[in-house]
């Protein structure tokens, strides 16, 4: 076999991995409904074919697509043409009557450029035999956005209503949706919204599965600069306070704005928002066919978290565990067995899939407690969850009123030495658990002394 057959076959096992990997969320996402928001800046950028690929093919899997464009740049460049100069306050466009001819003119030139890139169907392309019908109209009721600390923000405005029937009916007749950042009011007039506050109300109206924001730069990240995967209400909302109050500028007001939004939808029922970079091509993709995704995700609720295990728990345990056992590290355990010990399991489950568990055995008699089967994905084996699991565990056991914690272990006794665990001779373990004791696998009795719960 020569070199480049040897690299194609790698290539197409990866290619199959991925595609088994993501088959979960294919089906998952079928007949859901996710907004997704663009800024201007992204149309104007060489890849913008790339992403409307992308989206095209969330409709051909069944995705429901409502798409808000933003226009920013393109008002800019129009206002800069006719030389008005346009001023920002708090990150809002004051907006004049007479800039109005200018914002609808570029809201209306990206909207065309957005229903051509869709309309697109030549062979040898992503987009051949798509045939997507886009729809577009006056979705979006405004009002003025009024005067703020004594600025009047003129024909800015905010969202009043989504007119969220007349979406839906067109989702269910598979049109992609495609909404412009321009109200309507009932008098007449037309208002120049922000474009990630018109996604948010669209979410929130019509109890949308997902949000997602293509942000300009690379999501919500720590002070160290690393990006935070995963945060829930409480978090984003920290998040939000901590860098606002401080003025932080490496945050980014436009970070720091999409998170507000983020936090905002799911304050009003959306449960999953997404802020993903537009700078990685397939950033889309791979944050919603993938387990780990590539952006930031707010949640409305825990999308990992520790929890008692039930029976539907088995096959996730028995995957989990399965490598281990036969490698020796755990002890074999039949699904028979595991149905009996359900009720002492703990797991910890990401999106759905049991990444890591653990089993607490009592022995009321002795007054202590044996953590067995503590086991964690190979692929999650950071961020100290394997801490977190056992942590809960011992609290567990202190909760019940145990003095002593041990395990047995033939593979991973450093592991548990480094947090507070001893090696004890074999008559310490209790009298149940020591006629049971396997002399063929050696394991080493480690015992941890536990205080009572502060």
């Amino acid at each position: 076999m020569d070199k480049k057959t040897n690299n194609q076959d790698i290539i197409n096992k990866d290619h199959v991995s991925w595609f088994r990997q993501s088959a979960p969320y294919i089906h998952a996402h079928r007949g859901r409904t996710f907004v997704i928001l663009f800024g201007g800046e992204a149309v104007e950028d060489k890849s913008f074919a790339h992403l409307i690929h992308d989206v095209a093919l969330l409709g051909s899997l069944g995705v429901r697509v409502i798409l808000v464009h933003g226009a920013r740049p393109q008002i800019k460049r129009l206002l800069s043409e006719s030389d008005i100069d346009s001023k920002f306050t708090d990150n809002m466009r004051i907006t004049l009557s007479e800039h109005m001819p200018a914002v609808e003119q570029a809201v209306g030139q990206v909207r065309m450029r957005i229903e051509a890139q869709l309309s697109m169907g030549l062979p040898n392309t992503p987009m051949a035999g798509a045939s997507i019908r886009v729809v577009s109209g006056n979705f979006i009721t405004a009002q003025p956005y009024g005067i703020h600390n004594g600025v009047d923000y003129c024909q800015t405005g905010n969202v009043r209503n989504v007119d969220s029937d007349a979406i839906n009916q067109h989702l269910v007749n598979n049109n992609v949706v495609l909404i412009s950042p321009i109200g309507y009011s009932p008098s007449g007039e037309t208002f120049n919204l922000r474009a990630e506050d018109v996604a948010t109300n669209t979410a929130i109206a019509l109890n949308a599965d997902k949000l997602i924001f293509i942000m300009e730069n690379n999501g919500v990240t720590s002070k160290k600069g690393d990006l935070l995967q995963q945060l829930n209400l409480p978090q984003a909302e920290s998040w939000l306070k901590k860098h606002c109050s401080e003025n932080d500028l490496d945050a980014g007001k436009d970070t720091q704005a999409h998170l507000h939004n983020a936090a905002q939808a799911c304050r009003g029922g959306v449960r999953r928002v997404h802020l993903v970079s537009r700078q990685t091509d397939g950033a889309l993709l791979q944050e919603l066919y993938t387990r780990d995704g590539i952006g930031t995700l707010v949640t409305a609720d825990n999308y990992e978290g520790i929890r008692t295990a039930s029976i539907e728990d088995i096959g996730g345990i028995m995957e989990l565990i399965s490598p281990l056992e036969n490698e020796g590290v755990l002890v074999k355990r039949s699904r028979e067995q595991l149905e009996l010990d359900i009720n002492n399991f703990t797991v910890i489950e990401r999106d759905g899939m049991i990444i890591a568990c653990a089993a607490l055995f009592l022995f009321d008699e002795e007054k202590c407690a044996e953590l067995a089967c503590l086991a964690v994905h190979q692929d999650y084996q950071v961020h100290g969850r394997g801490d977190d699991l056992m942590q809960h565990v011992e609290w567990q056991a202190r909760k019940q009123h145990m003095k002593k914690l041990f395990t047995l272990t033939t593979q991973t006794m450093h592991w548990f030495i480094e947090r507070g665990f001893a090696e004890c001779p074999l008559d310490d373990l209790p009298i149940e658990k020591k006629s049971l004791y396997n002399l063929q696998r050696n394991s080493k009795v480690l015992c941890k002394h536990l205080g009572a719960i502060e």
